[in-house]
């Protein structure tokens, strides 16, 4: 029991700090300020009583103690509150500046994203000519290589028809040497001929005779 009173008592607020609290949820910053507050309220409140415009009674205190307790309220929670709000508007602050960074990250890293596309439009086209250029390039080799092929085609059909014609013309002659000897041979083997041709021979050399050539 002793150890409650005395828990009671040391958590209970002492007169001074009771007084503190007074003064300090009255307006203004300075303590002179306050007691011109002070002042001010009691004088107004001691004129209006003696000229009668105003009379006090069981109302006019609990009004007062009302102001006094709302002022105490007002004053005790207006800290804690300026700090929720402070805080709250800080926490708000950071948002929109992380939301702001982030959109202008964004933007950027868009700007960036179109200046690279804008470089592989230039490379694009410039492969695109290349490629084009090495398509034109392909297309003529491989014309080149058709007229080549079709040049040694035809080239090897002339050289059968030339090899074909010379060895028409050695079976020719080759035929015609072989009737001629044979036909030779043949006119030999007359006796006419025979006659003929010895007649002729005595002729000849007798001609040689006469012209001293022998």
């Amino acid at each position: 029991m002793v150890y409650r009173i005395a828990t009671r008592s040391a958590q209970e607020p002492t007169p001074e700090a009771k007084a503190a609290s007074i003064i300090d949820a009255l307006p203004g910053n300075s303590l002179v300020s306050k007691t011109t507050w002070v002042t001010i309220g009691a004088g107004l409140t001691a004129f209006a009583v003696s000229n009668e415009l105003y009379v006090a009674n069981d109302e006019t205190v609990i009004l007062a103690g009302f102001l006094v307790f709302a002022t105490l309220i007002g004053r005790t929670v207006s800290k804690p509150y300026a700090n929720w709000a402070n805080s709250y508007i800080e926490k708000i602050s950071n948002i929109l500046n992380e939301a702001r960074q982030g959109h202008t990250k964004a933007i950027q890293t868009r700007i960036d994203a179109v200046n690279e596309k804008k470089d592989v439009v230039d490379i694009t086209k410039a492969m695109y000519a290349v490629a084009k250029e090495t398509v034109q390039a392909e297309k003529e080799a491989f014309e080149l290589k058709q007229k080549t092929q079709l040049a040694a085609e035809v080239k090897a059909v002339l050289d059968s028809w030339v090899r074909f014609e010379a060895q028409e013309r050695e079976a020719e002659q080759a035929l015609l040497t072989e009737t001629v000897i044979k036909k030779v041979a043949d006119s030999l083997r007359d006796d006419k001929a025979q006659k003929q041709i010895l007649d002729n021979a005595v002729s000849e050399i007798e001609q040689l005779v006469k012209s001293k050539k022998i």
